[in-house]
């Protein structure tokens, strides 16, 4: 959110900060995990670096979009009655902007629940390991219910996340705002 907050007045820093989310979601997480696992090995560092990287670029996306959002008179006014910068972004901008921010937290937060079952291909946490494990016994003994216990897992834990979000939203955004 650093970024998108350092980027978003200038044209050309908002168009860079918009192509490296849109390219970097055209990566496929298998393919950056296998990258990945060459320099760092199987296990959780690949897995997290994969989750990390994936995480930011809809936030980051968002972030710039509903900063950028604000209507120019709204930050002009605070600018007139004598806010900072920094204040006029913390007290006017983002709260203006934390609903769009949050649904890119959320859109962000649904994407990761797939990438993590992914990430376990280089032995990383999560269960992946069930689906994984599954798919590598299918036709055989206990196949499908391993690899179900870890798609319906996922599911559950992406509803749950989507839940707890919608309700942080709900408690921390300004009625007047919310839509």
């Amino acid at each position: 959110m650093a970024i998108a907050a350092l980027s978003y007045r200038s044209r050309s820093l908002t168009a860079a900060a918009n192509a490296v989310s849109a390219v970097g979601l055209t990566i496929p997480s298998f393919a950056l995990i296998g990258l990945l696992i060459a320099p760092f090995g199987f296990g959780v560092l690949p897995a997290v670096i994969v989750v990390t990287f994936f995480a930011a670029l809809p936030i980051l996306r968002n972030a710039v979009v509903g900063l950028a959002g604000i209507d120019r008179s709204l930050v002009e006014a605070s600018r007139g009655i004598g806010m900072s910068r920094a204040r006029t972004l913390l007290r006017v901008e983002l709260p203006l902007a934390w609903p769009v921010i949050l649904s890119g937290i959320r859109v962000s937060a649904q994407m990761v629940m797939g990438i993590a079952a992914v990430a376990a291909y280089s032995l990383g946490p999560g269960l992946g390991g069930f689906i994984f494990s599954g798919l590598s016994r299918l036709g055989g003994a206990n196949a499908l219910p391993s690899v179900v216990v870890g798609v319906v897992g996922v599911v559950v834990l992406a509803l749950v996340l989507d839940l707890l979000l919608v309700g942080l939203g709900r408690l921390t955004t300004s009625r007047g705002i919310r839509a």
